[in-house]
């Protein structure tokens, strides 16, 4: 069985979906729609901006959007995922290639999203920072040991990513480092994404989620919240809420896939990072990039 699978914030490049652009007249009109959509020039920034302009919260995660899903339909007939799932911002955009959720509304939710997150950063200072060479239950005892962190993003076996208060997270490498991880690093990220720092976005996310019409997708989707898969929509829609101030859980996500009989992943937008991250949570499984399917064609 074959998972489409869909990066998040991070995987971002400058030039990133210039190819797209250029090579497929309904990528074109796509990008050309999301300009207007989100009522600034989102394409000259990913075609030929500067990495500081991409790291943007309120253009990163459009842009890694557009690149993902405008691949996706690039893709065709060649689409055809047994299940799908996608990493934080990534789960946007497998919901709109699997067919739950529509082009324009998807990309309105995510620069909403986007915006919140942004603020919520601006009112609670706070970071990440990943944790590598370490059980992943030895980093949750610490986090229940210090306030104000929490446990983020379950990558891969031994890398996690904590979230939370400034003061929190240095107070977290320093006792990592103390404890011999093989690196205890903070991100260079705008907030604690994925902790309670992000409850300020909650509500404005859930108002802007209820508004808008979700469909059952064309299989089902392992949501980031659950690891499980969900076909449906008033699940879809409480999880993508829940997904703010929750972990990411993409270990037991694919882990999961693998039991209900996964063999292959396809990773669909910019980057490589998690077909990068199958390898180390499970060799066997073939793990490929959309683009060599349409280099194909």
């Amino acid at each position: 069985m074959k998972a489409f699978v869909f990066p998040g914030q991070g995987s971002q490049f400058v030039g990133m979906g210039k190819d797209l652009y250029d090579n497929s007249a309904l990528a074109k009109e796509l990008f050309d729609r999301a300009n207007k959509i989100l009522g600034f020039d989102i394409t000259s920034l990913m075609f030929s901006g500067t990495d500081d302009d991409l790291k943007q919260t309120k253009v990163t995660q459009p842009a890694v959007f557009l690149h993902s899903v405008i691949m996706a339909k690039v893709l065709g007939d060649k689409f055809k995922p047994d299940m799908t799932a996608g990493h934080s911002l990534g789960e946007f955009s497998a919901l709109v290639a699997a067919g739950a959720l529509s082009f324009d509304d998807g990309l309105t939710l995510v620069s909403k999203r986007a915006q919140a997150m942004q603020k919520a950063c601006e009112l609670n200072p706070s970071t990440m920072a990943a944790i590598i060479g370490m059980e992943d239950a030895v980093i949750e005892q610490v986090c229940s040991e210090i306030d104000g962190i929490v446990p983020a993003n379950y990558n891969c076996p031994g890398q996690l990513v904590i979230s939370g208060t400034n003061e929190g997270i240095d107070k977290a490498i320093a006792r990592f480092t103390e404890m011999g991880a093989k690196r205890a690093l903070k991100l260079s990220v705008s907030g604690g994404f994925h902790s309670p720092m992000m409850e300020p976005a909650r509500a404005e996310l859930e108002k802007a989620i209820n508004e808008v019409s979700f469909s059952a997708p064309v299989c089902p989707v392992y949501q980031n919240v659950t690891a499980s898969p969900v076909t449906d929509p008033a699940e879809i829609k409480k999880n993508l809420v829940a997904q703010l101030t929750s972990p990411v859980r993409w270990t037991q996500t694919i882990q999961n896939m693998i039991a209900n009989g996964l063999t292959e992943i396809v990773e669909v937008g910019p980057g490589a990072v998690l077909q990068g991250l199958m390898r180390k949570i499970n060799r066997d499984i073939t793990a490929t990039a959309a683009q060599s399917l349409i280099e194909q064609a």
